[in-house]
């Protein structure tokens, strides 16, 4: 099969996890999927050429999709880096390749970071899509992982600062570390326990009275149940005062942009209208990418994309926000 038209690659490489996705030369995303930074994935120093073989990349490579270039934000380490170009070395060993870093100024935004640098690159890619996404706005980005972060941009472009705070998982897990008798819960095990919690209320209204409080935002009737809880609504405190904060000084609206992999559980307890975005990083390579790439280069972009999405169509869902 002849190489297709050039796309992006696009790779968000978390603390947790890695997310994927191709794009087309105006930097719309279209499939994706995922992948977690261990040897089970194939990204491990032992993978053998069986497992990148199952990789949705390599089903690419051998289709003949070939990706104008790679871009990459990478806040998980130089292994981390060292285990993707690995991977990609093996499919697409002659493809440019980019990570991101953050600048002074870049497709609209504006850094006022006293050392720019400092700034993680998947905050910097987040903001540029935000802006793109919701123009003219005030925007407040809480993206909820293994931190959750804060970014206050104005409409105009500018990034007027921001907060870093342990993540959901992360106060969990450091109170259980910590502490001599409280449990050290994962995620899942946290996240069973809101949905168990929800399910009893729902289906077992009667045994509620006047001294029991078993509504979800309320407080809890054991440890594990505190923890979680009480770690949740520290986390959507923390997004409500930013943004309430962020209003005041500016005297106008904003908007609240809620991203990460926490977000399903800290959304229902927020008590301020937000808006979803669960590719924003994806989102905002696939912009820098897009406004890197050479005039000429343009043409048929769009039909290579359509025609790699084929090669891979049903193993991986099209990524929108």
């Amino acid at each position: 099969m002849p190489p297709l038209a050039p796309s992006f690659l696009l790779i968000d490489s978390g603390n947790s996890r890695i997310k994927w996705a191709l794009a087309d030369c105006h930097g719309k995303l279209g499939i994706g999927g995922m992948l977690q930074h261990d040897a089970d994935a194939g990204l491990g120093d032992a993978g053998t050429l069986a497992a990148l073989r199952e990789l949705p990349w390599a089903q690419l490579a051998s289709a003949g999709a070939t990706p104008h270039g790679i871009w990459i934000s990478n806040v998980a380490g130089a292994a981390a880096a060292q285990r993707i170009e690995t991977l990609l070395a093996a499919c697409w060993p002659a493809v440019p390749r980019r990570t991101i870093t953050t600048r002074q100024q870049q497709l609209g935004i504006s850094n006022r970071y006293l050392t720019p640098s400092q700034l993680g690159s998947d905050r910097w890619a987040c903001m540029i899509a935000a802006h793109a996404a919701y123009p003219g706005e005030h925007l407040l980005i809480a993206t909820c992982g293994t931190a959750t972060t804060l970014e206050s941009l104005r409409a105009d472009g500018v990034f007027s600062g921001g907060l870093i705070v342990p993540g959901w998982t992360l106060m969990m897990q450091a109170l259980g570390q910590h502490t001599a008798q409280l449990p050290t819960l994962t995620a899942q095990h946290a996240r069973d326990l809101l949905k168990h919690d929800a399910t009893s209320a729902a289906h077992n209204p009667a045994q509620r009275d006047e001294t029991e409080n078993s509504d979800f935002q309320g407080f809890a009737l054991d440890t594990e149940a505190s923890i979680s809880r009480g770690c949740l609504l520290a986390q959507a405190g923390v997004i409500e005062r930013a943004w309430q904060t962020w209003v005041d000084f500016l005297q106008a609206p904003v908007r609240l942009i809620l991203s990460g992999g926490a977000a399903d559980a800290i959304a229902p307890v927020l008590r301020i209208p937000h808006t979803r975005h669960d590719h924003l990083v994806l989102a905002g390579l696939g912009l820098i990418a897009a406004d890197n790439l050479p005039a000429d280069l343009h043409k048929g972009q769009d039909s290579g994309t359509v025609a790699a999405e084929r090669a891979t169509s049903g193993t991986r869902d099209r990524l929108s926000p």
